[in-house]
């Protein structure tokens, strides 16, 4: 039998230098066999050129067709340049050559997994413009559709990114309830993604029968998913290790690349516009602003886990305050007299006409008007001409502002942190690209 041989390696502990490069670091003496000498604090263990990996435009950890051109030194992330575009629509363009209610289903398709709130967003934004003061009852109609839109919003961001990060359960719990809300919304305007649900001056129709009844059996019910997803996730050694301290943005970065929405707030910037800009009596509503500090991955997590709890908090409260009356406003030149009426009437058959025909008209102006959208500040620029059609429609897509700050919180983590962190963002490449 050969004889058994043995070879004594000096021991060395592996660290990095403040670019983020592993280098390897001298032991202390106590470790060190008798004659051998430190190794040179510099010294990398492996030298090269830094590797430039292409993650999308189509990979499911993009969430969506965007390309992230990263920069690698090992498995370090040196920087990272996103590339977006791949799912440019026009729509702000598109916008110029539409009347107003026309516009209406072109906001479906920037954030489609918030239909309805962006539809209420342009719509309070050229009611701003011709200064109509909607109905009691439209008002908490679309709170309901604001805070249903938050709720689907938030569901898909957490069941996606728990896949990201390796837990696949809590995606089946998510998507089960968002499956309820879409119901909802399907009973409510026929559709489950392209809504639709807002008009100038009201809403395409009034919640059918049943539908309060079917809100009601969902906001008792949902609370026990999120208490589910909390005991699997928040204090889960994986789930910590993988989000906490990953992907830091302090307050003052947060407000500097003009962040907003649970991103900003989990930086520890108390920010919401429902509470800062009240808009559909939201003051009136009492409900908290979940506010993290650290400003990572997993504050970013356990403010949306809040927000799902206030939303469902809001939706009790709309529900018991729903008054009766009309949705729309009785002006027939910016709402559609009813079929009775443009049948019977002459007068109401000439404001049909010249309403389809010509659309509604806003005086020569511009208004600006921000909602809180899910992903954050969702505003609608609108510039008039005195036509039926904007001169300019400018939308401030929070997604893609709070993308910008990407690069910024990946260096120097690791390319699998890459993944949790773009997921933290949050984002939809239809709003996105636009």
């Amino acid at each position: 039998m050969a004889e058994k041989r043995t070879i004594e390696l000096d021991l060395a502990t592996t660290g990095l230098d403040p670019q983020g490069r592993p280098v390897r670091v001298p032991l202390a003496p106590e470790f060190r066999r008798p004659g051998a000498t430190a190794v040179a604090e510099e010294e990398p263990l492996l030298g090269g050129e830094h590797m430039l990996l292409n993650l999308g435009p189509q990979h499911p950890a993009t969430h969506g067709v965007l390309r992230l051109v990263v920069e690698l030194d090992g498995e370090v992330v040196v920087r990272v340049v996103p590339h977006v575009g791949y799912l440019h629509s026009g729509f702000e363009k598109l916008g110029e050559y539409r009347q107003y209610n026309q516009i209406i289903p072109l906001t479906d398709r920037t954030d489609y997994l918030a239909p309805m709130s962006n539809n209420v967003g342009l719509t309070m934004a050229a009611e701003k413009l011709m200064g109509i003061e909607i109905t009691e009852r439209c008002k908490v109609l679309r709170l309901i559709a604001c805070e249903m839109s938050r709720i689907i919003s938030h569901l898909v961001w957490l069941g996606t990114t728990s896949i990201d990060i390796g837990a696949f359960t809590p995606f089946l719990w998510t998507f089960w309830q968002r499956e309820k809300v879409y119901n909802l919304q399907e009973m409510w305007t026929g559709a489950r993604l392209t809504t639709s649900v807002t008009r100038v001056g009201g809403l395409m129709a009034d919640i059918p029968d049943g539908f309060t009844e079917g809100l009601r059996e969902f906001c008792r019910g949902f609370p026990a998913t999120i208490d589910e997803v909390d005991r699997a996730l928040t204090r889960n050694a994986i789930w910590v290790g993988r989000t906490q301290g990953v992907g830091v943005l302090s307050a003052e970065e947060a407000i500097n690349y003009s962040l907003s929405g649970p991103m900003l707030r989990a930086s520890g910037v108390a920010y919401d516009v429902r509470k800062d800009r009240p808009y559909l009596d939201y003051e009136t509503y009492d409900f908290d602003v979940a506010v993290g500090s650290a400003g990572d991955v997993y504050d970013r997590y356990l403010v949306r886990l809040e927000e799902l709890r206030q939303s469902n908090r809001i939706l009790e409260q709309a529900l018991d305050r729903l008054p009766d009356g009309p949705i729309n406003v009785s002006d027939p030149r910016v709402i559609l007299p009813s079929k009775r009426a443009a049948m019977s009437d002459m007068e109401a058959m000439i404001f049909h006409f010249k309403q389809v025909m010509e659309g509604v008209k806003a005086p020569v102006g511009e208004a600006y008007f921000p909602i809180e959208g899910p992903k954050g500040e969702l505003g609608n620029f609108l510039v008039s001409d005195g036509s039926a059609k904007p001169v300019r429609w400018r939308i401030r897509p929070p997604a893609f502002i709070n993308l910008a700050a990407l690069s910024k919180m990946s260096e120097g983590h690791l390319l699998s942190d890459l993944i949790a962190i773009n997921a933290s963002v949050d984002i939809v490449m239809g709003e996105v690209d636009r």
